[in-house]
């Protein structure tokens, strides 16, 4: 059975009431990608961009992350992981599902 890129965000699991947020360096640590190419999957869609905690601070939340390469282990097609990346983005911005 294949699953869509809303139902896969569905069966994650809930964050934490506090959520992690991965500073750039631990995302190259837990993706295995580079600088460049961290900024060039945001540019391309195959990445959500990252969170701004400050003037010159940003990460991103550590559940995007691990959906993302979940989905990368599984084979997904880039426009898969697109539309993954797009609903990861959408329940940012909602809050959330708590």
């Amino acid at each position: 059975m294949t699953l869509t890129a809303s139902q896969y965000v569905a069966s994650l699991p809930k964050p934490p009431a506090v959520s992690t947020i991965l500073r750039r360096p631990q995302v190259e640590f837990e993706t295995g990608l580079s600088r460049s190419a961290v900024y060039q999957r945001v540019q391309d869609g195959l990445f959500p961009h990252p969170v701004k905690l400050g003037l010159r601070a940003s990460g991103w939340p550590a559940r995007e992350v691990a959906a993302i390469n979940e989905a990368r282990i599984a084979g997904w097609p880039d426009a898969k992981i697109r539309a993954l990346v797009l609903e990861l983005v959408a329940q940012r911005t909602a809050g959330g599902a708590r």
